[in-house]
């Protein structure tokens, strides 16, 4: 995750045995983020050791929304294949305090 300043934030999967409870990359990045002071973003990378690209899943894309808005997401695998889209292209018509 790139800040508006140019400053990284790294993040990865935190797994445990009951699954539910395992935090995903994308939001251990944006919580250190947030919990080190940054509020406005650039991008987010997505990484993983598959053949094919990942995207972040529902709940990351949910948090994302929220603290980056319509932020830019690459993603890419360790082949060098990537590729670059918004989040709302991921996430049409997303929840936000705005229906609040």
């Amino acid at each position: 995750m790139e800040d508006e300043s140019g400053r990284i934030y790294a993040g990865c999967n935190v797994e445990n045995a009951t699954y539910g409870l395992t935090m995903c990359a994308e939001r251990v990045a944006m919580f250190k983020a947030i919990s080190e002071g940054a509020r406005k973003f650039r991008r987010v990378a997505v990484v993983a050791d598959t053949e094919t690209l990942t995207p972040p899943c529902g709940a990351c894309r949910q948090v994302l929304w929220e603290f980056c808005g319509d932020v830019e997401i690459v993603l890419a695998n360790l082949a060098g294949k990537t590729e670059t889209l918004r989040l709302g292209a991921l996430f049409p018509r997303a929840f936000d305090g705005s229906f609040l």
